[in-house]
């Protein structure tokens, strides 16, 4: 136990100071996910005019929270764990005691902390924008959302890298995730809130692994109506589902990669 918290522990701080070498980059990508403030916009303009369940203060509340959530669980390891088996760097990281998953968690862990101040400068910001929208949470929903954003990322990240595996039978895995963004942008709750789905159609998304990582941490930061119960238990359902597929993929592509003489 102790050399695992060791291990952990030198790598986080590794990969923390690697990620502090690239501050302006890092607030270029805390930018990037400004998608949900351009959204927030729209829909408040929709809120006045339509009836969607949803007050245009909610909207506003909703698309900070998807931001923040957004920023929780950026994930890129398919881009990484491709090169490393197209460049043949992987068979550096297997000749290590220690799997390679860990490198990459890690770097997205310490990535997290290192994005954390820029986060925290445009969520002010925006309050100073509109501090009609500012509210504070209680304290065991704050908890609540804590627990929930870091099952997200996990979640995230555990699907990204099951489709990193494919790496080993075709060069471009990255266009399976590609394909999978494009499913994740609608139904994630990142586009819009789930409320304004129709509900049969709302029934149906909320059983699959998409609306779990925006919508549903988001809507229990800002106090939607949620099932948490329900929802801790698909998270955990389609966690088991990947990480069993993962390390299926995984024994069986060390086998291709070994056989194409790594």
């Amino acid at each position: 136990m102790t050399k695992s918290i060791k291990i952990a522990k030198t790598l986080l701080i590794t990969y923390y100071a690697y990620m502090l070498e690239y501050r302006a980059e890092l607030f270029l990508w805390a930018l990037s996910g400004a998608l949900p403030f351009i959204l927030m916009g729209v829909w408040m303009q929709a809120a006045e005019t339509g009836q969607f369940g949803l007050k245009s203060i909610d909207f506003t509340r909703y698309f900070l929270a998807a931001f923040i959530v957004r920023q929780t669980n950026v994930v890129w390891v398919i881009w990484e764990f491709e090169k490393e088996v197209v460049q043949g760097t992987l068979s550096n990281r297997l000749l290590q005691p220690l799997d390679p998953v860990w490198h990459h968690f890690a770097s997205h862990v310490s990535e997290r902390f290192a994005r954390l101040p820029f986060v925290l400068g445009l969520v002010l910001l925006f309050f100073a924008l509109y501090p009609q929208s500012f509210w504070l949470p209680s304290l065991g929903r704050f908890l609540l959302f804590l627990l929930v954003v870091v099952l997200a990322f996990c979640l995230r990240f555990l699907i990204q890298y099951t489709f990193a595996l494919f790496a080993f039978w075709i060069e471009r895995a990255s266009a399976i995730e590609q394909f999978w963004f494009l499913i994740y942008l609608f139904l994630s709750g990142l586009i819009a809130p789930l409320e304004v789905f129709p509900a049969p159609v709302r029934e149906v998304v909320l059983w699959t692994p998409f609306p779990y990582l925006i919508h549903f941490p988001a809507s229990i930061l800002i106090g939607l109506p949620v099932d948490v119960g329900r929802g801790l238990l698909v998270m955990l359902g389609w966690s088991a589902v990947f990480f069993v597929w993962n390390r299926w993929l995984w024994r069986q592509g060390l086998k291709q990669y070994s056989g194409m003489g790594a």
